[in-house]
């Protein structure tokens, strides 16, 4: 496959994994087509495949519904795949209220089985939050991701203090529907770059390369200022000490990086078939930034334009990712 080009259009958000069944999956928020759209951010798809390329082509089906829960309105965002201590779970974002985008929340799903593509799904419900926490999930949370690093658990979310801010905590494994620390602050638009016309952090995204922990995250509003930064640890420090972190003063992906695509966010990592990292992300194209996709005017949340597409990590050498 080529860097740059359009892997699966119209997908943002997007989240690839490889199971230990041997399956690449790959999942996004469904889009909306203009604020009057009946459907779309109202389900979670779920297409795969035996390797990266055939997931462009896989069928895409909807494993689960909005219309399946009592906890779960729309606005479902940033759905993400685990395997976690043997079972199949679905981490994203939903509105707790109905036809509320802004009561959004960390939602989470389990798998009735060990095939998560055809085996049926059970609401868990909001994403829990441990004693004496009266932050977390209060009313505007989501984009969570999930590792496990050094056989300790996490969960990585954005969420407004102030400003969107991303925060890390820990998790039970055999009850990953509930932090068991308090949430600490990873990081906060601080940066000029991140402050372009909405101060935001938001979508983490872990990779664990070399004894080296990196954590990207997104930054800005969702045009094209939209873009990619960085955090980085030691795989061995205690992650939840937030001076076991750097943060990288400057952004890694930014529009001016691109040819022909603009906003490059909200990413994922996996190894390919040959164990090489690649970095899955969204990112609208020229027609759009022109205005010429027929979404242009309509509030970015309900222009489908941003396309799912994929890029090869390559290492520097002092061993920092270069995306």
């Amino acid at each position: 496959m080529c860097s740059g080009n359009v892997f699966i259009e119209n997908r943002a958000d997007p989240f690839v994994t490889k199971g230990d069944d041997g399956w690449y999956y790959f999942t996004a928020s469904y889009p909306m087509y203009g604020k009057d759209d009946k459907e779309g951010y109202d389900r979670i798809v779920l297409r795969r495949s035996k390797t990266i390329e055939g997931l462009a082509t896989a069928e895409e089906k909807c494993i689960w519904h909005v219309n399946a829960s009592d906890t779960a309105f729309r606005f479902i965002w940033a759905p993400e795949l685990h395997k976690i201590n043997g079972d199949w779970y679905f981490l994203f974002a939903a509105s707790g209220s109905e036809n509320n985008v802004w009561d959004i929340d960390c939602h989470i799903i389990k798998c009735v089985g060990n095939d998560p593509y055809n085996d049926p799904w059970t609401d868990v419900g909001k994403f829990g939050k441990c004693e004496d926490d009266d932050f977390s999930f209060n009313g505007f949370s989501l984009d969570m991701t999930y590792f496990e690093c050094n056989g300790k658990h996490y969960v990585a979310w954005a969420q407004h203090g102030g400003n969107s801010n991303v925060y890390l905590a820990g998790v039970n494994p055999h009850k990953p529907w509930c932090i068991v620390t308090k949430p600490m602050l990873l990081t906060k638009p601080e940066y000029d770059w991140e402050r372009v016309n909405i101060p935001v952090n938001e979508g983490p995204a872990v990779m664990i390369n070399n004894g080296g922990i990196f954590l990207a995250f997104s930054a800005s509003a969702t045009g094209p200022e939209y873009c990619v930064g960085l955090m980085y640890a030691n795989e061995n420090a205690d992650l939840l000490d937030i001076n076991s972190w750097t943060k990288l003063p400057e952004p890694v992906l930014t529009s001016e990086d691109l040819r022909g695509e603009y906003g490059p966010g909200h990413n994922s990592f996996v190894k390919d078939e040959n164990g090489e990292w690649l970095f899955v992300y969204h990112s609208r194209n020229e027609k759009c930034f022109k205005g010429e996709c027929g979404f242009s005017n309509e509030d970015p949340l309900y222009d489908p334009c941003r396309s799912a597409r994929i890029r090869k990590v390559k290492w520097n050498e002092q061993g920092m990712p270069v995306l």
